[in-house]
């Protein structure tokens, strides 16, 4: 079996996995600081363990925007993008000029995306959505299995929906201000919000109009890109759980009737968590560093068991 490494590049951590398959064997974790330091660290590491065994490709699940276009001369460049000091990283460059072995790129959230089709939530779906929220709100969409690039990829945490009645947050976002991610993100809830996330009672009242927000865009995936299963991954559900319930309810008053009766058990079923949890990362990064070895069988692989 190969042996892979993965690079999850996320907008505050960066992990770099090394897994046999789908296995992961080690896992190092840093934070993500400038493109210098944290890519060294990565590939420090990486080195480390090419040294210990030949490491036969490499996968990159960056967060965006960044260039998918493998046609593009800036092929792996991070785009105009509110991360500090990140605007026109050359990502792929940095790891092409230290490694030699095949290197498969793609956005964090499409890595994901591909990792709950093979073992997760999705893995009986052709076509998926996986968002997830936490600093951003990203959309890695599946189309046939496949990740959907055009000009770009999606950029679902820009899209700018319909507000609930009398809520005014201006929203947070440096480009649009109250496009989803500017309601919804963590900083967003920050300001929002009147006391921390963490601190205000699920059933209170400030609730809802972030239900809204999230419900809204589930209506948008389902009505725009007719999805079998919308995964929702990141730490803002994750430590908010009651946002997903909270959104469920509120979608089949949003869709008044429209594409059929929604019961609880439908909804359930198309909008739910990750099976893999904080593992669809490098998951998703091993899975593009297999891709780029175009003699391997991913579909051989087997699911990782689950922790």
């Amino acid at each position: 079996m190969q042996r892979l490494a993965g690079i999850e590049l996320g907008g505050t951590k960066c992990i770099a996995v090394l897994g046999h398959g789908p296995q992961i064997l080690e896992t190092r974790r840093f934070p993500t600081t400038t493109p210098d330091e944290t890519l060294s660290n990565v590939l420090s590491v990486i080195k480390q363990w090419n040294a210990q065994g030949r490491v036969e490709a490499i996968g990159i699940a960056s967060f965006g925007p960044v260039r998918v276009n493998r046609a593009a001369p800036d092929f792996g460049t991070i785009l105009e993008t509110p991360k500090p000091g990140w605007t026109g990283a050359r990502v792929l460059d940095k790891v092409r000029s230290h490694f030699d072995c095949p290197i498969g790129l793609d956005t964090d959230v499409n890595g994901a995306a591909l990792a709950e089709h093979a073992f997760g939530a999705a893995k009986d779906c052709r076509n998926m959505v996986y968002l997830t929220i936490g600093t951003g709100v990203g959309g890695g969409v599946l189309v046939d299995g496949q990740p959907l690039h055009g000009q770009m990829h999606p950029e679902v945490g820009h899209l700018r929906l319909r507000r609930a009645a009398s809520d005014t947050f201006a929203g947070v976002c440096p480009f649009h201000g109250d496009c989803i991610e500017g309601l919804i993100s963590g900083p967003a809830l920050h300001a929002r919000l009147p006391v921390p996330p963490a601190e205000l009672d699920p059933s209170a009242e400030e609730w809802h109009a972030v239900g809204h927000d999230f419900a809204e865009l589930l209506t948008h995936l389902m009505l725009t890109l007719s999805p079998e299963r919308i995964v929702i991954g990141g730490g803002v559900t994750g430590r908010q759980p009651h946002l997903l319930e909270r959104a469920r309810k509120i979608l089949p008053d949003l869709l008044s009737g429209y594409l059929g009766p929604a019961d609880t058990l439908q909804l359930d079923r198309l909008v739910c968590p990750p099976v893999l949890g904080d593992n669809a990362g490098p998951l998703g990064a091993l899975l593009l560093a297999a891709h780029a070895l175009k003699s391997c069988d991913v579909m051989a692989w087997t699911a990782p068991a689950q922790a």
